[in-house]
């Protein structure tokens, strides 16, 4: 199991939640932050610091929510855009930095109105 960051942190990335983190497991893309799920520790930090609620263990997300399961898995899993290879199991997102690129289906998300 796992802790998700949902659809709120989209055009957010407020990181609070990246500096809480014990285990350096959250992944900054364009326009959201992703937990790389076999780094997560399962200890919750990040969760009660997010000021947008985007964090959830996995059992407890919304029902509205619950494509982000497998799309912040996803980011890890499959090459996205400008990249051959996943992501995979990089060791720790701050030696990577904000990576710029995002899954389908945060990319696809509406921007802010205005």
């Amino acid at each position: 199991m796992t802790y998700v960051i949902g659809e709120p942190c989209i055009d957010v990335l407020d990181r609070a939640c990246v500096d809480e983190c014990p285990v350096d497991c959250i992944y900054e893309g364009k326009r959201s932050l992703y937990i790389q799920p076999d780094e997560c520790i399962d200890c919750g930090a990040c969760e009660p610091v997010c000021p947008v609620e985007a964090i959830y263990y996995e059992d407890d997300l919304p029902e509205h929510l619950l494509e982000y399961r497998e799309d912040n898995a996803r980011f890890f899993e499959q090459p996205l855009m400008g990249r051959s290879e996943p992501l995979g199991t990089p060791g720790g997102a701050a030696k990577l930095g904000a990576l710029g690129v995002d899954t389908e289906l945060v990319a696809a998300h509406p921007g802010p109105a205005g």
